[in-house]
């Protein structure tokens, strides 16, 4: 089976390095052509496969979710896409009933897929093609052709899609006008819009409104994942380390949610993030003042949730080691909490250096409520901004140490800052973890320890691994046959190498096992 680069459909002539579904999914479907097995997952509505690839029903004329709810159509009536771009480039249009603009991203570990993921959060909304190409590394004729052979469709088709199904959402999921949701979702007027949605759609955008729940305060909108989710593991790993003023975890009737303050692109206000386990979904309610930024906040808090982690791909590698499988049962998907804000973890990481997680909460609380914007928020645990790189280059050395921190700790605080406001913590999409971390160790006062952990958490890297870390080093001994008492940094690093590329996961996994 390969990918028809002009359409991004899977067909029958041989299978594609690029097609999206991991060879080890189809193990034990020897004999089966690849279409068959897309068309197994189909029928069985296996959610391991929702966002790894989309369903054009040539009947109906409309493409759908592996998950969807709908009578499953004859194999023949199916043609299976890459993504739903390439879904739209075919002519097919979006169900209305599974929404496709839910279905979580199919993330791979290259530079196509972050390129892919950088478009689909609205990159190309806030510059031109040639820009981003630069950002890139590529030149725009090159970004086109690595999306191209990838997906089977231009920069500029992804990023339409994606407005598209961003827009699809707001109009389903929120009572927001016409104009603030073509905005919202990045077209630059609402004529445009307007003819955009009727000529890929072939309805008017009005027609796909539906009753929106406006309870509570704020913009509400729902986040799906692939099952299972830890979301109580998450829940706890955040709270133990919010950063009190800036963000906390509240208890609530439906159970503990998430809140923070929020500054995006000069705007202020906060959101909430909650779990709707019934429904595989995250609920993420936003203050209204934060509409304009829906598209890329919405980006980040999936990256801070870990929404496009596939669990049963990472489990089935882990649980092969034993030394992980009886934790893995024990907190079946497991997600790496991921950071809101890259400069925001970058300094909770150094404040966080030889102290407990404890301290470490206490002296960065310190830090937001003495040198933070005062904010108004709905929630009491929540009255500050977190401050600015500029804020904190301006201090001096002894007002960052007031907050109860060594003297050479403060400055690190300082050096951290001025190498992000240099752009040191954006992650480059061509640079490995390992290049990553080198990067950040050129940091005054960032050893291995805190630049893994950024790596880990802020930079998403999945294989990022803090092995100097003390937790770790006693979690695996306790769980190694014989048990010991500590594991030195190099043997813990030997004893991790079969669990690349998700040693972050394992990471997560082993701290968990400390509880």
């Amino acid at each position: 089976m390969k990918q028809d680069t002009h359409t991004g459909q899977i067909n029958e002539a041989g299978r594609s390095q690029h097609s999206p579904l991991a060879p080890s999914l189809f193990a034990a479907t020897d004999g089966l052509t690849q279409k068959q097995c897309y068309y197994r997952a189909l029928a069985a509505k296996d959610s391991r496969f929702d966002g790894v690839f989309f369903t054009g029903v040539k009947t109906t004329g409309v493409y759908c979710r592996p998950v969807c709810g709908v009578k499953t159509p004859r194999e023949s009536s199916c043609e299976f896409f890459s993504s739903a771009a390439a879904a739209e480039a075919a002519g097919f249009r979006p169900c209305l009933r599974c929404r496709p603009e839910l279905a979580p991203y199919a993330l791979q570990q290259n530079l196509a897929h972050a390129i892919w993921q950088r478009i689909a959060d609205g990159a190309l909304n806030e510059t031109d093609i040639e820009n981003f190409s630069h950002q890139v590394g590529l030149s725009s004729r090159q970004l086109r052709r690595v999306m191209l052979q990838e997906f089977g469709v231009t920069p500029v088709e992804l990023a339409q899609t994606q407005r598209l199904l961003f827009a699809k959402k707001l109009l389903q999921e929120t009572g927001l006008g016409m104009a603030e949701v073509a905005f919202a979702a990045g077209f630059g007027s609402v004529r445009r819009f307007n003819a955009l949605f009727s000529e890929r759609y072939q309805m008017a955008p009005g027609s796909i409104r539906r009753a929106a729940d406006h309870g509570g305060e704020g913009v509400s909108l729902k986040l799906a994942y692939r099952p299972p989710y830890a979301w109580d593991a998450v829940i706890a790993y955040l709270a133990g380390r919010a950063m009190p003023g800036l963000e906390a975890v509240i208890d609530e009737k439906e159970g503990k949610a998430y809140v923070r303050s929020v500054q995006m692109d000069g705007l202020e206000g906060w959101l909430k993030v909650a779990h709707l386990p019934a429904k595989q979904q995250l609920s993420l309610q936003v203050s209204p003042s934060l509409t304009p930024v829906l598209m890329p906040l919405m980006a980040r808090v999936r990256q801070q949730f870990d929404l496009e982690a596939n669990p049963a791909v990472i489990q089935s590698h882990l649980e092969a080691d034993p030394l992980l499988a009886m934790q893995i049962r024990h907190t079946p998907g497991m997600r790496v909490p991921g950071a809101f804000d890259s400069f925001e973890l970058a300094i909770r990481a150094v404040l966080g250096q030889q102290v407990s997680v404890a301290g470490a909460t206490t002296v960065a609380g310190r830090l937001v409520q003495r040198f933070g914007l005062a904010v108004s928020t709905p929630f009491a645990a929540v009255s500050h901004h977190f401050p600015s790189p500029q804020t904190i280059v301006g201090l001096s050395i002894d007002q960052l140490a007031g907050i109860g921190i060594p003297g050479a700790r403060a400055a690190t605080l300082q050096h951290i800052s001025r190498f992000a406001m240099d752009g040191g913590l954006k992650r480059e999409l061509a640079a490995s973890s390992d290049e990553m971390v080198a990067k950040l160790k050129t940091v005054h006062g960032i050893g291995e320890w805190t630049a893994q952990y950024i790596a880990m958490r802020a930079l998403r890297f999945s294989d990022a691994f803090p092995a100097g870390d003390l937790g770790l080093q006693k979690a695996a001994a306790q769980l190694a046959i014989p048990p010991a008492e500590r594991l030195t940094e190099k043997q813990l690093l030997q004893l991790a190498q079969p669990w690349a590329p998700w040693r972050a996961y394992a990471a997560l996994l082993l701290w968990q096992s400390l509880k």
